[in-house]
């Protein structure tokens, strides 16, 4: 993983993923200064997604994607877009949560720790069915952290049960539909990829 950290950036899309790391630094800091500490600390949660991809050698087209939507979904809450703009907080579940769950299934799916991407058809039920677990999953530990901010934070931070229930239920349709875009784009389906396919090994019909 150093070495992967380590390596220089050889496309245009894995520089421009990098000067994403750079302005997601750079975000904590400018926030630290000029808005408040809660704002610098909620930006200062996105440093580790978008510094995983790095360690873990993801393609720059994953990697922008999602630095790019954790980057905006920090930022839309120091500039107050989920109470400002309508519906803006549920779109914003909806697209990081799938983002993110979808990318914790591809990572598991590396390290065999969950079904190999591009395997079977079987594993692609089985793939969606994880992303949209995964998704729920972090929605719930989500508004968990929002829960242990309002109580030890600001008691600004929005925990009613209707918000709750709206944002775990967007987040969960997001990874649904993660899951099922990896899908139709055979990243879960063996048979849409001739190199993952199984090789016949059985004896020839002779030839007449």
């Amino acid at each position: 993983m150093i070495e992967n950290f380590l390596r220089p950036p050889q496309t245009p899309a894995e520089l421009l993923a990098d000067v994403l790391r750079a302005l997601g630094v750079f975000s904590v800091i400018f926030a630290a200064v000029f808005f408040d500490p809660t704002d610098a600390g909620i930006l200062a949660f996105v440093l580790p997604v978008v510094f995983a991809p790095r360690f873990l050698g993801s393609r720059a087209g994953a990697d922008i994607t999602l630095s790019l939507t954790v980057l905006v979904a920090g930022w839309s809450n120091v500039w107050g877009l989920y109470e400002s703009v309508p519906g803006w907080d549920l779109a914003v579940h909806f697209v990081c949560t799938g983002v993110l769950a979808a990318s914790l299934c591809l990572l598991l799916g590396r390290v065999q720790m969950a079904p190999v991407p591009r395997s079977t058809l079987a594993t692609t039920t089985l793939g969606v069915t994880l992303t949209t677990a995964f998704g729920l999953a972090l929605s719930a530990v989500w508004e968990m952290v929002e829960w242990v901010g309002f109580i030890y934070v600001a008691e600004s931070i929005s925990v009613d049960y209707s918000d709750t229930i709206g944002d775990m239920a967007a987040g969960g349709l997001g990874a649904l539909c993660a899951g099922l875009f990896l899908m139709f784009f055979g990243r879960f389906d063996g048979n849409r990829d001739p190199a993952h396919r199984t090789p016949h090994t059985g004896p020839r019909a002779a030839s007449t």
